[in-house]
């Protein structure tokens, strides 16, 4: 068992690319999960990894041990996976991501309750408004809002959430209320969700003529989509967001809905997932649970 624990302590450090990050994932100290790479090392008669003071990556050798190592603890874990089904009793870790307003305000609230149901489950939820690969991260599921566009895996679509356009009574008052989408263009200030790499942005809106793109441009952006709200209500500009991102905010007042008749089109709220990880229970189970859930939580906020 202690060699197992040290391949799965060298399979996330790679992964997640540091010894801290890697021991913390899998709740162990650094100095506990350095100790399991040097053990490992030694066992091997290798160095796996070439380490700096500022960086960590594996060496040839390590990139090669990685991918067989990793498809032991994947092998180990589907195992366990097809036993935990026998005994009706799932038990292990679920490593989740999700964007972070549909994880604070939908997918944190709701994993108190599944795990209080399943005991031997635990939740990892890592939150990142940034586009992951699961694969690399070693993620079993990921929430998502928008286009998707991966098809090497499984998606369950959940819900269409409303989207609105969003300011400040205070901006309005400063720099106007649009009247069409093409006031969007000529006069305002649109807060945009980016991160490194991203697509040239467009709102699609909703019109008579049917969808309509806008090549929405603002003087500064963010790759977090609470950072925009907290700029919207502080009157920077205009904000494209989920309607149940800022429902409280629109019913206090504090922000107000923009083009109310030609809305952003529906975002579309669901999970991928490996194929091969629906067949483990837990994992099964928790996305039931989160779909069914989220529903009802996003139909009431």
């Amino acid at each position: 068992m202690p060699y197992l624990e040290s391949l799965r302590v060298f399979v996330r450090v790679v992964e997640l690319g540091s010894i801290t990050s890697g021991g913390r994932d899998l709740r162990l100290t650094p100095a506990v999960a350095s100790n399991r790479v040097k053990e490992l090392e030694t066992r091997l008669g290798v160095r796996l990894f070439n380490r700096t003071t500022r960086n960590l990556s594996p060496t040839e050798v390590g990139k090669v041990f990685y991918e067989h190592a990793r498809k032991v603890i994947t092998t180990l874990e589907e195992a366990e996976a097809v036993v935990a089904g026998f005994s009706d009793n799932p038990r292990g870790t679920i490593r989740v991501t999700a964007p972070l307003g549909v994880g604070r305000r939908i997918i944190a609230p709701l994993i108190p309750a599944f795990t209080e149901q399943h005991p031997h489950v635990d939740v990892r939820l890592r939150l990142s408004d940034r586009t992951v690969d699961m694969f690399e991260d070693g993620l079993d599921v990921a929430f998502v809002l928008g286009e998707l566009k991966d098809s090497n895996l499984k998606l369950r679509k959940i819900a269409d959430c409303e989207r609105v356009l969003v300011a400040s009574p205070e901006y309005l008052a400063r720099a106007g209320t649009p009247q069409t989408p093409e006031d969007l263009l000529a006069n305002h200030n649109c807060l945009l969700l980016r991160f490194p790499r991203s697509p040239e942005y467009f709102w699609t809106l909703q019109t008579d003529a049917g969808p309509q793109k806008i090549e929405a441009k603002g003087r500064f952006d963010a790759d977090d989509g609470d950072v925009l709200t907290q700029w919207a209500l502080e009157g920077a500009g205009i904000a494209n967001k989920p309607r149940f991102d800022v429902s409280a905010d629109l019913a206090s007042g504090a922000l107000v809905e923009v083009l109310p008749n030609t809305p952003p089109l529906p975002a579309s709220f669901g999970c991928l997932y490996p194929h091969r990880k629906l067949q483990d229970p837990k994992v099964r189970l928790f996305v039931d649970y989160i779909a069914t859930e989220s529903r009802n939580r996003i139909a009431q906020l």
